[in-house]
């Protein structure tokens, strides 16, 4: 199964993240440092049935990654989520 990360901003240096699987949520937290942090705390909640994980930050989703990826490029990921967000919204303006 692919599942999706939905990671976003709960204040200047806060994040959540909820994890689902075809629009019904299987787990999540909030009150985590940043973008990475979701993504690597996302990945350790998975189980075996996940082979990969959409990534979107606000809303935007950046990526299809295999679960190899996201535990090995947690930071690239991270900032590609980051920056594609920030090129969509100063396009949507």
């Amino acid at each position: 199964m692919i599942v999706r990360f939905h990671i976003d901003p709960i204040s200047q240096d806060l994040y959540e993240y909820r994890v689902t699987y075809e629009g019904e949520e299987l787990f999540g937290d909030a009150g985590l440092s940043s973008i990475e942090e979701c993504i690597v705390a996302a990945t350790e909640g998975l189980g075996r049935d996940a082979v990969a994980a959409e990534v979107a930050y606000k809303g935007i989703i950046s990526g299809t990654y295999a679960l190899a990826s996201l535990a090995l490029m947690s930071e690239q990921i991270a900032d590609h989520a980051l920056q594609t967000a920030v090129a969509i919204e100063e396009v949507s303006l």
